[in-house]
């Protein structure tokens, strides 16, 4: 049985435990992040494995702030652009139909100039850095209260192997 889930979607009520989930995202709602110019629209959420999908639009001149990629974060463009404003590949451009994914660890900045719309993939959600004692995910939730003992399996499972 899945433990993943799509929020918004009443239709998914109901379905085969084994059937597929269609995802009808341009009937879902933009919802408002904390970052100002920054919408998003969960297609999948699944917090027990730690896997979160995401389409995200962002308005001209937003900027997702200094965060770590906990595990690999994945990124499809399908419009406008996407900037690292810092981190060790500072300056580098993603634009429509290309693709980037990020080692476990990782941790920078971006921002789009001229705004843009992503699909973005993630083993449990980023650590975003606010002040020096504060660490959050993307909806301003203490990271360690809400994630870490995800974190913690998946480590154990990693080290097991």
């Amino acid at each position: 049985m899945t433990t993943a889930i799509t929020p918004h979607a009443p239709h998914h009520s109901g379905l085969h435990p084994l059937g597929s989930r269609f995802v009808k995202a341009q009937d879902m709602p933009w919802q408002a992040t904390r970052f100002a110019g920054i919408e998003a629209k969960t297609l999948l959420v699944d917090k027990p494995n730690g896997l979160v999908t995401v389409l995200m639009r962002m308005a001209p001149g937003s900027i997702l702030p200094d965060r770590e990629h906990v595990q690999i974060e994945q990124t499809y463009v399908l419009e406008g652009h996407l900037v690292d404003r810092s981190g060790p590949d500072e300056g580098m451009e993603v634009g429509p139909g290309e693709f980037i994914w990020r080692p476990a660890g990782s941790r920078h900045s971006a921002w789009s100039p001229n705004g843009g719309m992503f699909i973005a993939m993630f083993q449990i959600p980023n650590k975003f850095f606010e002040g020096q004692d504060r660490v959050v995910d993307m909806s301003g939730a203490d990271w360690e209260e809400l994630w870490g003992a995800v974190h913690t399996v998946q480590a154990r499972e990693k080290a097991e192997v």
